[in-house]
């Protein structure tokens, strides 16, 4: 289990599920604005949790900042359309990146075109991707309602070094569990993936 301390909010739970629609296939298809942030922070280091910006979905399912904080992380609650659970926590300076992807795929530019967009906009001075910021991504099966401690945790790390190369770098775009390794070398979107074994060795 992913540490963190408890909560006693299965109380919160019950009354989110209790108004979830019909159609909710998982567990965090309708959650309170605590129980997102309870679950956002899961993705952050411990000691940056407490005091970073959340953001997650209204009642209506529009996509809103939960919580503002003041260290310069955001981290994201579970996106309720997803079948899959996932959290994550990025550095500020990616805030511009990843609203431009959202602005994009409200348009339906989806798949290679979205991430040929802002590749195009950062290259032409329009869209920041800061070098060295980071994302960390935290899937799982579920949570505890009780807890919401993440059942079946898996971190992994993406840190973003635009135009990169493993020349420039010397890391190798070759995949390897628990190395870093370089992807989508040499364009805006290349960045450093580090993705541990998985439990029993996956």
């Amino acid at each position: 289990m992913i540490r963190r301390r408890p909560f006693s909010a299965l109380a919160a739970l019950a009354l989110a599920a209790s108004a979830a629609p019909v159609h909710a296939q998982h567990a965090w298809s309708a959650l309170t604005p605590d129980a997102q942030i309870a679950l956002a922070v899961h993705a952050a280091p411990a000691e940056l949790a407490d005091d970073a910006t959340v953001q997650g979905y209204d009642a209506a399912g529009a996509f809103v900042t939960l919580r503002r904080g003041s260290n310069g992380l955001v981290c994201m609650a579970p996106d309720p359309r997803r079948e899959d659970f996932e959290v994550s926590c990025h550095h500020a300076g990616l805030e511009a990146f990843f609203a431009r992807g959202r602005e994009l795929s409200a348009e339906g530019v989806t798949g290679q075109a979205r991430i040929q967009r802002r590749w195009d906009e950062f290259t032409a001075g329009k869209l920041p991707i800061p070098h060295g910021s980071i994302n960390y991504i935290l899937t799982g099966s579920g949570f505890d309602p009780a807890t919401y401690a993440v059942s079946d945790p898996y971190l992994r790390w993406t840190i973003y070094t635009p135009n990169a190369t493993p020349e420039s770098t010397g890391i190798s775009t070759q995949p390897a569990a628990g190395a870093p390794w370089l992807m989508f070398p040499g364009t805006p979107g290349a960045h450093i993936m580090i993705t541990p074994p998985r439990s029993g060795g996956r």
